[in-house]
């Protein structure tokens, strides 16, 4: 490096070192008027908040020891209703409480119902509110910490002592508030004794004393207190081993004086993130003087030779994920094909299932049918004979719209919806199983609607899962003495169909929905019946659900959207 350029730098530091010193001066100095300014406007509005307090409560007790119904239940000694007097008062006049106190002392009304029987005659605000003929203002210590604030007046009739009022001011509550800064907040009496302050254990002491409540400074703090009063600067006093800003007020009430205590670490801390800009203003001017100097030249070769070794490392990195990613898609590519084959087989096996469970149904009531007929033309009754012909026609037509319907099975229904009667379902469901019914002797109780009550939906599908739900609950009653469906249809804001049995309950109820899980035994079924009635319903945008009765059985619930609007239907009974 030239001498010029050591030249340079010397006197920069040189610079530097001075601008900081006459920086750190008067920044210093600067920031302390300010912060004790700010303090001081705070103190003047927290006077005034106390000041206007005081003397807003003050006028509290002399309306009330001229209000004519204190007096009355005074003479009378009648205070059902006072108490709830002062209460509505208080909620008025915003203070800490109100008591009505008799010549005894005992407190015969008050906004705090605890303290209703308790005596205060030997206090000396009772006391003394008795012998002026004045408003008294009384600073009393409390046995839970800190001071209570109250105005008393005597209630006078004539010249003669009626009782005493005494309202509680609450100043608590602008500790509190001050609590939210970061200044220490102290009123002080006229005897200089403090009776508020954000410090709980400062109050009862005087100033000196609550100044003298600190740690033991170590020796660098004892340096740095030192060193700030031989400069002539620095903080008014030590509070808790902090340095601190005194301001001090006036209080218009008996003398009293409102001091804080502004930390003086943050004028520090504003003087010190101003010099540290100083400071790092002259490091870049010195690394700039630096860098000029420097070989840059060679640092720029090495730079960029370093970062072509490491775009070629990446662009080598770069190549072989590209090259994984390919492989996986193609993977990946391959596995969903091999999932879409294995999903079209696993539908074929539940159609194949599907359609022989749904045709067992109409199946057995064919055969039930053809035994009734053949029985009929033996005896001769052929016109009967013909009605149990014309419903094994129905039912293969039925058998006919099942299987066009499983064709659709594995992609949502919709497209023959229309607006059907819930009703119409029921009865046509009872009419399918009616033969296994009478077989089985089960008494079936209807509770319907006498009006209509309508959904959005395809009736075949409909039935065919009420048809499905009512052989469930035949099935679970073949062991009852006395069985019994009961399908309960009600309509508000859904429509709901519950189908109650009085048999066993049903085991496993949590698996019930799951396609091939059944409690039959082998060849009475092969568990898709509830699954197929559970997509049905849920195709119509409804949902169906299943629990055990406490009574014993179980019951299985629709629930469908209605059509449209309808009022609460009156409801008929009807058994089979």
């Amino acid at each position: 490096m030239p001498a010029w350029g050591k030249a340079l730098i010397g006197a920069l530091l040189a610079v530097a070192v001075a601008v900081v010193w006459v920086m750190d001066d008067w920044l210093s100095e600067s920031f302390t008027v300010d912060t004790r300014t700010r303090a001081e406007l705070r103190l003047v509005l927290y006077a005034g908040n106390i000041e206007a307090e005081l003397q807003r409560t003050q006028i509290v007790p002399i309306l009330l020891a001229r209000d004519p119904v204190l007096r009355e239940a005074l003479q009378n000694s009648n205070y059902a209703s006072i108490s709830q007097l002062l209460i509505g008062l208080q909620s008025e006049v915003g203070a800490a409480s109100i008591e009505l106190l008799d010549t005894s002392g005992r407190v015969v009304a008050a906004t705090d119902r605890n303290r209703l029987g308790s005596v205060r005659g030997s206090e000396a605000l009772f006391i003394e509110a008795r012998r002026a003929n004045d408003t008294i203002f009384n600073v009393r210590q409390r046995d839970s910490g800190g001071y209570g604030f109250a105005y008393a007046r005597a209630i006078r009739s004539g010249s003669q002592v009626l009782g005493v009022v005494t309202v509680e001011v609450d100043l608590a509550q602008f500790e509190r508030s001050w609590s939210g800064f970061s200044d220490a907040v102290a009123v002080l009496d006229s005897e200089g004794r403090i009776v508020l302050a954000t410090e709980p254990r400062w109050r009862g002491r005087t100033e000196a004393e609550a100044l003298a409540m600190r740690d033991a400074p170590t020796a660098i703090e004892w340096a740095l207190r030192y060193t700030a009063d031989l400069a002539g600067r620095g903080p008014d006093a030590f509070l808790s081993n902090e340095a601190v800003l005194r301001s001090e007020t006036r209080v218009q009430h008996r003398g009293w004086r409102l001091i804080s205590y502004t930390t003086y670490d943050g004028v520090r801390e504003k003087v010190n993130g101003v010099l540290a800009l100083i400071i790092m203003g002259f490091a870049l001017l010195l690394a700039m003087v630096f860098y000029l100097f420097s070989r840059r030249a060679y640092s720029q070769s090495a730079l960029f030779e370093q970062e072509s070794v490491e775009l070629r490392q990446l662009n080598l990195r770069l190549q072989r994920e590209i090259a994984a990613r390919e492989k996986v898609q193609k993977e990946l590519t391959v596995a969903e094909q091999t999932l879409a084959q294995s999903s079209k087989l696993a539908v074929l096996g539940e159609m194949s299932a599907a359609v022989s469970h749904e045709l067992n149904q109409p199946l057995a009531a064919m055969k039930t049918y053809l035994a009734g007929a053949r029985l009929l033309m033996t005896r001769r009754r052929t016109e009967e004979a013909m009605v149990s012909f014309q419903r094994i026609d129905d039912l293969i037509d039925r058998m006919g719209a099942i299987t066009r319907q499983l064709k659709s099975f594995a992609r949502k229904g919709g497209d023959a919806f229309a607006a059907i009667d819930i009703r119409d379902c029921v009865t046509e469901a009872l009419t399918m199983m009616e033969p296994r019914l009478r077989e089985r002797r089960v008494l079936v109780v209807r509770t319907l609607p006498k009006d209509p009550v309508r959904v959005m939906g395809d009736r075949l599908r409909i039935e065919q899962v009420l048809i499905n739900l009512m052989r469930n609950a035949v099935d679970a009653t073949q062991n009852v003495n006395a069985p019994q469906i009961d399908l309960i249809l009600t309509q508000g804001d859904t429509v709901t169909l519950t189908i109650k049995d009085n048999g066993t309950g049903i085991r496993d109820i949590d698996k019930i929905f799951e396609p091939f899980h059944t409690t039959k035994g082998a060849g009475d079924g092969v568990g898709l019946g509830l699954a197929i009635s559970s997509g049905i319903v849920a195709d119509h945008g409804g949902r169906l659900t299943a629990r055990n009765l406490p009574e014993g059985g179980a019951a299985f619930e629709i629930a469908l959207p209605v059509l449209a609007e309808a009022g609460q239907d009156a409801v008929g009974h009807s058994s089979v």
